[in-house]
């Protein structure tokens, strides 16, 4: 029978690293739907959403002159709380954000595509 003095430095190395695998996993899970919630809410007391992009309603845009001044009506259009503007050959970061526009637009300076993440 094994006990704590007969572990190995060896063993008690991967004990440790399956321990601290465990605890990560567990950090990561994902929690319900009310945690995605902000902490303000609108006029009826109700939380909004964090994940409220809708392109569905600025569609319109899309094959049109892009313009930096139409940023704001599209951004509040689509409800979305942030907005990236992506032209060919930038980087932009892979981080999933439900709650941002992304305008995407070519090299003619026209809207080619409208996502939020």
């Amino acid at each position: 029978m094994n006990t704590w003095r007969s572990i190995s430095g060896f063993q008690y190395v991967k004990l440790l690293a399956a321990s601290g695998g465990i605890i990560l996993l567990s950090a990561c899970a994902t929690g319900s739907d009310t945690a995605r919630t902000s902490g303000s809410g609108d006029q009826n007391g109700q939380p909004i959403p964090m994940d409220s992009c809708d392109t569905a309603s600025i569609r319109y845009a899309i094959g049109e002159a892009f313009d930096e001044a139409n940023v704001s009506q599209l951004q509040s259009e689509s409800q979305s709380r942030q907005v990236r503007v992506l032209r060919p050959g930038d980087v932009a970061t892979m981080d999933h954000r439900p709650d941002r526009l992304n305008i995407h637009v070519d090299s003619n300076e026209t809207v080619e595509a409208l996502r939020c993440g």
